[in-house]
């Protein structure tokens, strides 16, 4: 294998690819990225076994008496690292048939071993049981809106993953780890058939980073897989093969107590007062009245203590409830709107968090549990 290209084009697209290379392997050959020639094209393609990520990249290859092509592995690490140093320059690359790999500049030449690329485990291919078709900031902003809320807990692996109920109608994504949860309600995103599937956080991430907004993206589902296409890239996940819980059945629907708020003064103020709430609970306090909420914390431990005091629009009689600070700090931010309305029933019960005005192609529900206070322990 042998072409000419753009350092700065190759590594542009090893970036793109290189979210899938495991740091550390038992298998050595996962570490690297094969190197493959498709058509007129280079494939570049690496996997840790659970999300494999495809992209191609125009290159020039050279044909004059050249050997065919045969696929070589190359450390991933080694190769970014050069091209990062290197200036923005045409590079030769070439690999012979003992997978000795070279790289020439005007600035010098750098040789490296790879792997034969036959020995690389063959990526999956998916059947497409269904396809959704969805604009690429549409997707983007679906996952950062849902991702933050995933589950980390091992023993409940349905948690670990966002969860995609896609209809005939419209489409949920969910995403929750028992102390937040997000539902996202797209009306405008539709499939032919009703599918419902887990997707792996990391692969929805890496999906969510490398689509560009004006792309439209391919989603395709089959029994064990989703892939994520649009333009030069391809991001394929191993589905979550488990049930996913009720979430439905944790989404209280008698919460009467409204308090509406500035997001930019309930965030910047829940920063600001977290930081001074105890390491091991983040617990801070909202005492709300009729017209303001004054969040306040403490740290025994430390001996330190904050309180400020927003306006706010409270129709019930007053209440104090906890809530992590984390939690909700990312909750907060998480809204995308001007004011928010807390929906709240009792200290010990879970707050409703939404926009005051929903966005026109999509409908947004945040859940948060409450933490417990002394006052009513």
């Amino acid at each position: 294998m042998k072409f000419t290209t753009s350092s700065a084009d190759l590594l542009e697209a090893l970036n793109t690819v290189k979210g899938a290379v495991p740091s550390k392997s038992t298998m050595p050959i996962l570490e690297c990225i094969l190197f493959e020639r498709a058509g007129d094209t280079l494939r570049l393609s690496a996997t840790d076994l659970e999300i494999s990520i495809i992209q191609k990249v125009p290159v020039q290859f050279e044909t004059n008496g050249t050997p065919e092509s045969t696929p070589v592995a190359v450390p991933a690490q080694r190769l970014i690292d050069t091209l990062r140093a290197l200036p923005d320059l045409p590079i030769e690359f070439s690999a012979d048939s003992d997978f000795e790999i070279r790289m020439e500049t005007d600035q010098g030449h750098y040789k490296m071993v790879g792997h034969d690329g036959t020995d690389y485990p063959e990526l999956p291919e998916l059947e497409g049981e269904h396809e959704i078709n969805v604009e690429g900031g549409l997707l983007s902003r679906t996952i950062d809106r849902t991702a933050f809320a995933v589950s980390e807990d091992a023993l409940r692996p349905a948690m670990m993953g966002v969860y995609f109920q896609v209809g005939e109608d419209d489409t949920s994504v969910v995403a929750t780890d028992g102390h937040r949860l997000v539902k996202l309600d797209l009306p405008e995103l539709q499939a032919g058939t009703s599918v419902d599937f887990i997707v792996p956080e990391k692969a929805t991430k890496l999906a969510g980073r490398i689509v560009e907004d004006d792309e439209i993206c391919s989603v395709r589902v089959d029994e064990g897989h989703v892939s994520f296409e649009f333009g030069d890239s391809r991001v394929v996940a191993r589905l979550i093969d488990e049930t996913y819980p009720n979430y439905e059945a944790v989404i209280p629907g008698e919460n009467d107590r409204n308090l509406v708020v500035n997001r930019a003064d309930m965030l910047n103020a829940v920063k600001r007062v977290g930081l001074y709430s105890s390491s091991m609970t983040n617990q801070i306090r909202l005492d709300i009245t009729a017209d303001t909420v004054t969040i306040s914390a403490e740290d025994v431990e430390r001996s330190s203590e904050a309180e400020e005091v927003i306006r706010c629009d409270y129709d019930s009689e007053d209440m104090e409830i906890g809530f992590n600070s984390e939690y909700l700090t990312e909750v907060l931010s998480n809204v995308d709107c001007d004011e928010v309305v807390f929906e709240l029933s009792s200290p010990n019960r879970a707050g409703i968090v939404l926009p005051q005005e929903q966005a026109e192609d999509e409908d947004i529900l945040m859940l948060i549990m409450p933490v417990m206070l002394n006052t009513y322990a």
